[in-house]
């Protein structure tokens, strides 16, 4: 088919125009089409290479060859799933840790997708084949709040919010040492990690810019209670961003949260405490999102899941609150 730039559409990215135009395009299968060569330019300026982020302008003519769905990489597991929210457009999820959230080499099955195509045997084939109807992801080991699309147009708007940093993101972690500052916004590149291709480091020459808010609750003389609240949402961003501070998340052993923190005496009960913390402190616990059909703000909050609250709640048992949390957070 053929598809002319209106005036009004001119400056949008190719893959952002194309995805507007045809109803169940999504923005990730408009990319695929591009990159497959399925899309080109009938008229127009000759552009030096026909692309996603090609901006787009009122003398173009595209023509696109629709390509099928592609065949399903992940198959439907019958996987228990903590199901938050769920209406006819999306579905909230607590995500346990240890769940990876979609199929990758070396966990080709039993991810969070392949509990959710069991659950909505619908989201087949919707965007990414791997990552079907998911708007944003969260680390294996990190527990929490976790939203998906159940059809194309919730998909498309939901992953706009995402891209335009619409989505509110908190998260509570358990640093290791004292931050000095109550209140620190973290902004560096991202991008992988020059000496270990596992992590992500902020001290690269280039990348994309990450960015988190941290706001303390409580100090011990050994840890402190942070919420991180994203504004991008890279890879171990959060992870990242405390470990480069001097201050990894306790438990997190990639990034050195097993370590004893240099800048730190450590209590004998201190360090019973984080010898017993079963894996990296790290808890999604509030997801705000505008509906991606009725237009309204909904928010979803959650307190320390069982596999971390009893020592939460022994290192800050005055922390009874988190900011914008209606209930406590430690479960008792």
């Amino acid at each position: 088919m053929r598809l002319a730039v209106l005036p009004e559409h001119g400056g949008q990215r190719l893959d952002t125009w194309l995805c507007g135009q045809l109803e169940e395009m999504s923005r990730a299968r408009a990319a695929e089409h591009i990159v497959g060569g399925h899309v080109t330019l009938v008229q127009g300026p000759p552009a030096a290479k026909i692309k996603a982020s090609l901006h787009v302008h009122k003398s173009m003519v595209f023509e696109i060859t629709v390509q099928p769905r592609p065949q399903l990489s992940a198959a439907p597991e019958d996987i228990a799933i903590e199901v938050v929210y769920e209406d006819d457009d999306v579905i909230v999820v607590n995500k346990p840790a240890g769940l990876v959230v979609h199929p990758a080499a070396g966990h080709e099955s039993g991810t969070l997708v392949n509990a959710l195509l069991h659950h909505l045997p619908e989201l087949e084939g919707l965007g990414d084949d791997h990552r079907p109807g998911l708007v944003h992801r969260i680390d294996k080991d990190t527990s929490g709040l976790l939203v998906a699309a159940k059809h194309d147009r919730a998909l498309r708007r939901l992953g706009a919010d995402f891209a335009a940093h619409r989505l509110e993101r908190r998260y509570v972690a358990i640093a290791l040492g004292n931050l000095q500052r109550d209140t620190l916004t973290v902004q560096t590149l991202h991008g992988r990690h020059p000496g270990d291709r596992k992590k992500f480091s902020g001290r690269v020459a280039e990348g994309k810019t990450a960015i988190t808010h941290l706001t303390v609750l409580a100090r011990t003389p050994l840890t402190t209670l942070v919420v991180a609240t994203l504004e991008t949402g890279r890879t171990h961003q959060i992870r990242m961003h405390l470990a480069e501070l001097g201050h990894p998340i306790a438990g997190d052993a990639l990034y050195g949260g097993t370590r004893a923190h240099a800048k730190t005496e450590r209590t004998r009960a201190d360090a019973l405490v984080l010898a017993q913390v079963p894996r990296q402190a790290l808890h999604a616990y509030a997801l705000g999102f505008r509906h991606p059909t009725t237009g309204a703000q909904l928010r979803f909050e959650l307190g320390w899941p069982a596999d971390l609250a009893a020592q939460a709640e022994q290192l800050y048992g005055e922390a009874r609150r988190l900011p914008g949390l209606s209930e406590p957070v430690f479960r008792g």
